[in-house]
Formats: structure tokens, C-alpha cells, sequence
């Protein structure tokens, strides 16, 4: 028995002379107007078919599978981030993490999608191809250290954006601004503090410089990027 090739690798249908034509990229743009105004949960063969006014099994000419069809989605928004860039190595990682980021917020339910197993779609793989590039370029040929290197630099950006919209969503479920949260929940944390039994995090509340997303995200990139500066060769 042979697998089936990926959708990557499967031709697409010809496109029939219809009132409702259908293509994989209008079937994907329109999957991404839905997830950007209601979220992943509104995605699905048949809202999106009801989109582009085509019949839910003219779609599966296309498409086999919604987990198909949310590939060809990160594939696309992947390529909405502008071409990493840059004089140096730092400065290429560095536009590959502010793309990223910089495309989350626009599309918020991408970060559901970050981590787990990798995509392979092309944007996605010319993304990975820059990344790499980018450090062989330094000299460093050890391809353990490029993988650690290049998973951690992907756990930071993962986690980072995760929590940035995370903040987002709790703003908008709750009504409260981060400001507004941490006043409403003032009174028991002095509360808490004056038990003597957490010092530490007393004076972080209240002597921390408490960074905007943006400044936060720039600042953890850069320890990064130190730190794999440090194993490139000298």
C-alpha cells in the first residue's frame, strides 16, 4: 500500500467554469478571513464552503481534511512574514522573531497552531533554510549545536507570543486592561505580603521596571541571541 502524496505534492484540480469558481488559495483565504474574525473553532469545510457559496463536497476536490486544510493555512500566513533579512546572523534571527511576532497579532489563532510537530509547507521550509543559513554562516558546522540553538530560539518564540495573546484574550473575556487586573487584585496581594513570607516577590511588584509586550519581547530576544553568540566559534 502507498501513501497518498502530501498536499504539497498533489496536483490541483482544474478549475471549473462555475459561478462559485474554487482554488486551494481562495478555499485557504477564505478559511483565514473566518479564523481571523471568529478564531480556529469557526473553521471547518462546510463554514468555509458556505463562504466562497460552493457545495462542502466541492471543496474536498481540493482539500482532503480540515488538519489539511489548516497547513495550507500556516503555510500561507508564513509567507505573509516578510523575507528574513539582515548584515548578520543576529540580525536575520532577529527578523525571523519580529516577523513571527508582528504576524501573530494580526492573526491571532496562528499561535494555536505554533509547536508540536514541524510544517513542511514552502514558506515554512524557506523560513527554516534562512534560519539555518544564517548561523553555517558564523563558521559553526556542528549541526547539534544549530538544532539546539534554533529549538531554543523556537521555544522562546512560541512561548512569548502564546502569552502575549493569551493577555489579549483575557482582556477581552474579562473587560479588564492589565493595569485594571492588577488593581483589582492589589488588595490581597498586599494582603499576602504583609505575611513576610515572600519577600522576593514583594519587591519585584513594586521595584521591577514592568516592560510593555514589545519591550519584554525584545529585551528575552536579545539574552537569546547572546547566549548563542557564546557558542559560535571565536
Amino acid at each position: 500500500m502507498t501513501d497518498s502524496p502530501l498536499i504539497w505534492e498533489r496536483p490541483e484540480p482544474a478549475e471549473r467554469s462555475t459561478p462559485s469558481p474554487l482554488s486551494r488559495a481562495r478555499i485557504v483565504r477564505a478559511a483565514i478571513v473566518l479564523a481571523d474574525s471568529a478564531g480556529l473553532d469557526a473553521v471547518s469545510l462546510r463554514k468555509v464552503a458556505g463562504a466562497l457559496d460552493a457545495g462542502p463536497m466541492r471543496l474536498y476536490r481540493y482539500v482532503d481534511t480540515k488538519d489539511e486544510l489548516l497547513t495550507l493555512m500556516v503555510d500561507a500566513i508564513v509567507a505573509e512574514i516578510p523575507a528574513p533579512a539582515g548584515p548578520t546572523w543576529d540580525a536575520v534571527l532577529r527578523s525571523i522573531a519580529t516577523g513571527l511576532r508582528d504576524t501573530v497579532l494580526r492573526h491571532p489563532w496562528f499561535a494555536d497552531l505554533l509547536g508540536g510537530r514541524p510544517y513542511v509547507g514552502p514558506a515554512t521550509l524557506a523560513r527554516g533554510e534562512a534560519a539555518l543559513s544564517a548561523l553555517r554562516a558564523t563558521g559553526l558546522d556542528d549541526l547539534d549545536t544549530i538544532t539546539s540553538a534554533l529549538a531554543t530560539l523556537d521555544a522562546y518564540l512560541i512561548g512569548a507570543v502564546r502569552k502575549e495573546i493569551a493577555e489579549h484574550r483575557a482582556q477581552e473575556e474579562t473587560g479588564l486592561d492589565q493595569r485594571q487586573w492588577q488593581h483589582a487584585n492589589g488588595p490581597y496581594l498586599t494582603r499576602m505580603f504583609a505575611t513576610g513570607r515572600y519577600p522576593a516577590l514583594e519587591e519585584w511588584v513594586h521595584d521591577a521596571r514592568h516592560l510593555k509586550a514589545a519591550e519584554a519581547f525584545e529585551l528575552g530576544l536579545g539574552y537569546l541571541l547572546a547566549g548563542i553568540a557564546s557558542s559560535l566559534p571565536r
